[in-house]
């Protein structure tokens, strides 16, 4: 059955994307089958016969957003455009049968392992057929670690494969690699994507050719734990020979590495992040915590005198740096003086971004089991107190930057000209607006920060 039918127009699908940027990547192989297979993409999904939405199912706040999506397109239905809607990414893998039992406004819900043959799942779906609800498994059981065994698994690994652009933006994401090789006892993550697979350099290479000749120049390159690519391959310090390789390819500006474990930051990476021409002096180091009895409890490494002296060879490398992390606050056993230890900790890091997250139970943790548990009062009352320090301190650390000179990625133009520089990750953290002008999306513009706006930037352009 084709998606087109003879003398009709091809059906319409549209794509909506929640969670991170490794979603977002997932989302672009999806919208790439389906292109392939027939279907027409469009952005409204009130104008599409299937809407598509690739979930997050991390913490509570993100699959309650999943099934706010999933409701809300569902009830476009009523109209009489929207036959058909369909769940897919970590929510519909990590769930399954019990999000397609708990929601039947969703037509159906596909796992990864659906995505090589979505196109043909969608026409079955279209035309009435019912798909058999995704049964989940520990997939980290079901992806060999070994590259040699790889070749005869049938299971899929999402966000490898060819991709076709939702978006026309000079920005996009590269995926190193997908699932994880950590045990962290908060995460539910390498249950549901598996283990920590990195992609062959070659892959990755031609993979950012073709983004660049899509009109991208800034390649965000994202996995679970960047600091682990080509453990598997057999060689730890691949990233740090893949870095030059990919600002070599024509069209590339910048390269940006995101999700690094602090514990496992070794010299040679700070020193190919900083020193290699076109890099993005940018270091997103997910600490978590800083006290040492509590990162154990999470099976992580580091304390605060640690990841002080990480923060202090990343700036004797690279002073301008941008750096974020994020931040568990409330987890089980965290003590007053844990706490304080945190907020001691923030006020010496000089950090661009921080994300505050209050601690939850993920079923299928070690976590939940764990003794120590704190009441929701006072954990909401330490992310409430985190979250302020962490808005004060950000914009200090914004308003220490006035000076600088920096070079803005422009991204918009329809209100003033804005962008990102250097130091700040897309979406995440803040942006650079310039107050004298003229620039194109696309363009790199060097620029003066003259004054700050919270966390964003306001610089003038450099003659």
């Amino acid at each position: 059955m084709n998606s087109t039918d003879a003398g009709q127009s091809p059906a319409k699908v549209a794509m909506v994307t929640l969670g991170c940027a490794r979603n977002e990547v997932d989302s672009e192989e999806l919208a790439g089958r389906l292109l392939a297979g027939g279907f027409e993409l469009v952005t409204d999904p009130s104008e599409a016969q299937a809407v598509m939405v690739n979930t997050c199912g991390f913490v509570d706040a993100a699959k309650k957003d999943s099934i706010d999506t999933l409701l809300a397109a569902a009830d476009l239905k009523h109209d009489g455009m929207t036959k058909a809607v369909v769940a897919v990414g970590c929510m519909a893998e990590r769930y399954g049968a019990e999000l397609a039992e708990s929601l039947p406004e969703a037509d159906a819900v596909l796992g990864f392992d659906a995505y090589p043959e979505i196109a043909s799942r969608l026409q079955g779906i279209l035309a009435g057929e019912k798909q058999h609800p995704h049964t989940p498994h520990d997939r980290r059981k079901l992806l060999p670690i070994a590259p040699v065994d790889r070749t005869t698994t049938e299971v899929y690994v999402p966000g490898h494969g060819e991709r076709s652009r939702l978006d026309d933006g000079p920005m996009a994401a590269l995926k190193l690699a997908s699932g994880c090789d950590r045990r962290c006892t908060f995460c539910a993550i390498p249950m549901f994507r598996g283990s920590f697979i990195s992609r062959r350099p070659a892959d990755v290479l031609a993979e950012a050719r073709w983004l660049a000749e899509q009109g991208v120049s800034e390649l965000l390159l994202v996995s679970e734990n960047s600091t682990s690519y080509g453990k598997d391959l057999g060689d730890l310090r691949l990233l740090e020979s893949l870095l030059p390789a990919l600002t070599a390819v024509d069209g590339i500006e910048r390269v940006r590495v995101s999700y690094l474990q602090p514990a496992e930051m070794r010299p040679s990476l700070i020193t190919a992040i900083a020193g290699t021409e076109k890099v993005a002096d940018y270091f997103d180091l997910s600490m978590q915590h800083v006290s040492g009895q509590v990162l154990r409890r999470m099976r992580r490494f580091g304390d605060a005198e640690q990841f002080l002296g990480l923060l202090q060879r990343v700036r004797a490398e690279a002073p301008a740096a941008g750096v974020r992390s994020n931040f568990i606050v409330g987890f089980p056993g965290e003590t007053e003086s844990d706490f304080e230890t945190l907020c001691e900790f923030l006020q010496e890091a000089r950090l661009d971004a921080i994300g505050v997250f209050g601690y939850s139970d993920e079923e299928g943790t070690e976590a939940v089991e764990l003794e120590g548990k704190l009441d929701e009062d006072e954990i909401a009352e330490r992310v409430e107190h985190l979250s302020r320090l962490a808005d004060e301190l950000t914009e200090q650390r914004a308003s220490d930057r006035i000076g600088e000179e920096v070079v803005v990625l422009i991204e918009s133009t329809e209100d003033g000209i804005e962008g990102r520089a250097a130091c700040q990750g897309p979406e995440v953290d803040g942006t650079t607006v310039l107050t004298s002008g003229s620039a194109e999306i696309g363009e790199y513009v060097s620029a003066r920060v003259v004054a700050t706006d919270g966390v964003d930037l306001i610089a003038s352009v450099v003659p």
